[in-house]
C-alpha cells in the first residue's frame, strides 16, 4: 500500500500479487458509497462452498499470488472465515481481513488470530456517532470503535479506513486522534471513488477543492506530529487531479478478484462493463482465467489504447486510468479515463466538480443501498 504521492507501479511480472476474495455480498449496512450489487440473495445462493474457496486459495498460491484481502459485503458474515483464514496461512498467504467490524466479537477475533490472520483494516467514517450511523445506514458506530480495541488488544497490525466524502471530511483530524490513542499503525483517508452507488449520490458526497485541501494539511500536520509511529495515507479524488490514477496497477496486473459466486474479475467493480465475459472458477481453471480468458485479456497491458492515451508518454504510469468509471461516464469502457485533463471527455468531470464548489446547490437526500430510492434526507450542520 504505496503512499499516494510515491506514484509507485508495481511489476507483477505476470502474476496476480494481490488475491481479493469477495467471500459474501452479505452486509449489515446499507452505505451510500456501496460498490456491491443490490440482488445479494441471488448470489447467497451461489456463493462458492469452503471447499471451493480452498480450492481458489490453493490455485492463487500456484499462480504467484502472496497477499490475500478477504473482502465482501462483510466477510465475517461467513461461518467458515476462521477455517479459511486458518488454510490461507497454512499454505503461505499474507491474510488481510478487510471488516466493517459489525460481528467482529472477542471470541471471533481471538479465533482469527489463532487462526493465522495478519492484519485488519477496519472502516470508520468519523467519531460522530450520529454522522456514522447516517452514512452506513446502521447503528454501527459503537460497535466499530469497540472492534478496533478488540483488534488492538489481541495486537494485530491495523489499518483503519475512513471513506472520505462532503459530509466527514472535517472528521479527519478526530479520526487521526483516536487512532493515535489506540496505537494503531495505518490511516487511510480514502475520498470516495465515484461508482454505483457513490455515482447515483455523487452531487451530494464529493467535497469541493477546498475541502479537499484543508485535508490535506491536517493529515500533513499529523504525519509531522506522529513521525513513524503511524503512517498516513491520503488518496485524493481523481476528479481533482490532472492525471488519472493507476488502477489496480493496470487491468489484469497484479489483482485478481474473486467473486461470491467464483467469477474471476481483474477489479471488484469490473461486472458493471457490459459486453465483457464473466467466467467461474467452477467453470474454468484458474489459470486459464488469469493468463487467457478474454476478460483479463480486454484491457491487459498498452495494446488495446486509443489516443490520446496511446501516444502519450505518462501511459506507462496510469495505464488509462480507470476502465469502469471511463464506461459510467462516457458510455465506452476503452475510452481514455475522463480523470486526465488530455482525455476528450475531461469536462465531465470538471463539470462535476465545478457543481460541487457552487455556493447555491439544490441539497437531495443521501440515497442508500436496498431502499430502492426511498431515503431520509441528511444533510450536513
Amino acid at each position: 500500500m504505496p503512499k499516494e504521492s510515491q506514484g509507485v507501479s508495481l511489476d507483477g511480472q505476470g502474476k496476480p500479487l494481490w488475491l481479493t476474495l469477495e467471500l459474501t455480498y452479505r452486509c449489515p449496512l446499507k452505505c451510500t458509497w456501496c460498490n456491491n450489487p443490490l440482488n445479494f440473495k441471488d448470489y447467497e445462493k451461489r456463493e462458492l462452498s469452503t471447499q471451493e474457496w480452498k480450492d481458489v486459495l490453493r490455485d492463487g498460491r500456484a499462480l504467484g499470488a502472496l497477499q490475500l484481502g478477504f473482502s465482501g459485503g462483510e466477510p465475517l458474515e461467513r461461518d467458515d472465515l476462521e477455517e479459511l483464514v486458518a488454510y490461507a496461512d497454512e499454505i503461505g498467504y499474507y491474510t488481510n481481513l478487510i471488516t466493517s467490524g459489525i460481528g467482529l466479537t472477542e471470541q471471533r477475533m481471538a479465533a482469527l488470530k489463532k487462526a493465522g490472520l495478519k492484519q485488519v483494516q477496519l472502516s470508520l467514517q468519523s467519531m460522530h456517532p450520529e454522522l456514522t450511523d447516517e452514512l452506513v445506514g446502521a447503528k454501527a458506530h459503537a460497535r466499530k470503535l469497540e472492534a478496533a480495541r478488540l483488534i488492538k488488544a489481541h495486537g494485530l497490525p491495523m489499518v483503519l479506513n475512513m471513506p472520505v466524502c462532503r459530509q466527514n471530511i472535517g472528521q479527519i483530524g478526530a479520526v487521526c486522534e483516536f487512532a493515535a490513542s489506540i496505537g494503531i499503525e495505518y490511516i487511510e483517508f480514502a475520498n470516495i471513488q465515484y461508482y454505483n452507488w457513490a455515482l447515483l449520490n455523487r452531487d451530494e458526497l464529493m467535497p469541493t477543492r477546498d475541502q479537499v485541501r484543508e485535508a490535506e494539511a491536517v493529515v500533513e500536520r499529523w504525519r509531522r506530529e506522529q513521525g513513524e509511529d503511524m503512517t498516513i495515507y491520503f488518496v485524493v479524488p481523481d476528479y481533482y487531479e490532472s492525471r488519472p490514477k493507476a488502477c489496480m496497477n493496470g487491468w489484469g496486473a497484479i489483482h485478481l478478484t474473486i467473486a461470491p459466486d467464483g467469477v474471476a474479475m481483474p477489479c471488484q467493480e469490473a461486472r458493471v462493463i457490459p459486453g465483457l465475459e464473466f467466467e467461474s472458477v467452477r467453470d474454468k481453471p484458474l489459470s486459464w482465467l488469469w493468463h487467457e480468458s478474454p476478460l483479463f485479456r480486454k484491457y491487459r497491458g498498452l495494446d488495446w489504447m486509443p489516443e490520446p492515451c496511446r501516444s502519450c508518454p505518462e501511459k506507462e504510469k496510469d495505464f488509462g486510468g480507470c476502465r469502469c468509471q471511463a464506461f459510467l461516464l462516457t458510455g465506452d469502457a476503452a475510452n481514455t479515463d475522463p480523470a486526465c485533463s488530455r482525455s476528450p471527455h475531461h469536462h465531465l468531470v470538471t463539470q462535476a466538480t465545478s457543481q460541487a464548489g457552487s455556493p447555491v446547490r439544490f441539497r437531495k437526500p443521501l440515497i442508500k443501498r436496498w431502499d430502492n430510492g426511498v431515503s431520509t434526507a441528511f444533510m450536513e450542520d
